[in-house]
């Protein structure tokens, strides 16, 4: 299989990772005008299936380093498989209650705070099981993020009544958020920790990626299922809707959106044998700077905000790249023996 072993390119491929996650939204933004994001996201399960089925078959499939996906399908053990499958469990909970906070409050405010507050409590929970980086450097990444979150919050505040939903946008945000922040360390707890000389039992990252796919897809006819039935805001929505008023170009934008968003997810796998879990989970999800800038300048969320607010989005942009960067600066710390000992 194919793996990172340069500290520069795991960073560029966590760029990438942080890209897909921020841009990925934008299909929903797009379906959403013709459908509601309950059925959008049936054919985004769909996509983040399909891209990490094609990516076992080919990344995972060839190069000299560990084991090729076939081979690691056989030799898995029910552990690391229910670990990976309990990640895409819990993500996919996170990321619907992420998708009706787009729909309710949009990019520019559900990213920075449910998506923010999951990387401030992903790169403390991955650190921990997993400690790799300058501490230091990196909780003063997180604390930069922190504040982000809060003067984005504040902004998202001033907009009128008519324009927000204030406590239920910022409240499910905030749900995302938490449970967002653990699912990652469920899906590296399931992978071995040498991805060149992988011990028995444990799982390759596109193994990984694979069932951590297997579980978003499977509970989606839980989760979704009940979104469906118990919306935050608007009707019911009628499950056969998906079959007779959907059309081929919605359904290809919302596959589209799903192979964007585990674009990121495999790169970001892929690189945390470099730079490590704490660090490429925490830049992957800078994710909320680019989703924050396509809420403010293309669908321009806060065009309604009144005088003074504009201030308030720069202070959040300056706030997340200062974080981001410390985060980065972080894992230029890691000694290369640590990183050949440890994977």
């Amino acid at each position: 299989m194919v793996t990172v072993k340069l500290y520069p390119l795991a960073v560029v491929m966590c760029i990438v990772t942080m890209l897909c996650w921020g841009s990925w939204a934008n299909t929903q933004k797009l379906a959403s005008q013709e459908w509601p994001f309950q059925l959008f996201y049936w054919d985004y399960a769909i996509g983040v299936l399909l891209l990490s089925l094609v990516s076992a078959l080919t990344l995972g499939s060839t190069g000299r380093g560990g084991r090729n996906f076939v081979a690691d399908l056989k030799q898995a053990k029910w552990l690391a498989v229910r670990s990976a499958l309990l990640g895409g469990v819990i993500f996919n909970l996170s990321n619907i209650l992420l998708v009706a906070a787009i729909d309710i409050a949009g990019m520019a405010v559900a990213f920075p705070i449910g998506v923010g507050l999951a990387l401030v409590l992903g790169v403390i929970t991955n650190y921990i099981k997993l400690p790799k980086g300058n501490p230091v450097l990196l909780f003063l990444g997180v604390t930069g993020v922190v504040a982000a979150i809060v003067v984005d919050a504040l902004a998202y505040s001033r907009l009128p009544s008519g324009v927000k939903t204030t406590t239920l946008g910022i409240v499910v945000s905030i749900a995302a958020g938490v449970l967002m922040g653990f699912f990652f360390r469920f899906v590296v707890a399931s992978m071995a920790t040498d991805f060149e000389k992988p011990e028995a039992g444990r799982l390759s990252p596109y193994t990984a990626v694979f069932f951590f796919s297997v579980g978003l897809f499977l509970s989606n006819f839980v989760w979704n299922s009940i979104v469906m039935v118990k919306p935050f805001v608007g009707e019911r929505v009628a499950l056969i809707d998906y079959f007779t008023k959907g059309n081929i170009s919605l359904h290809l934008i919302g596959i589209l959106g799903g192979v964007i968003w585990n674009v990121g997810m495999s790169f970001s796998i892929i690189a945390s044998g470099r730079a490590g879990p704490s660090i490429s989970y925490g830049l992957g999800q800078g994710a909320t700077l680019v989703a924050a800038l396509w809420g403010v300048f293309i669908w321009r969320e806060f065009a309604e905000a009144p005088a003074g607010t504009n201030p308030l989005l720069a202070l959040m942009f300056a706030f997340y790249i200062i974080g981001l960067g410390l985060i980065v600066w972080a894992g230029r710390e890691i000694k290369p023996a640590t990183v050949t000992e440890e994977g």
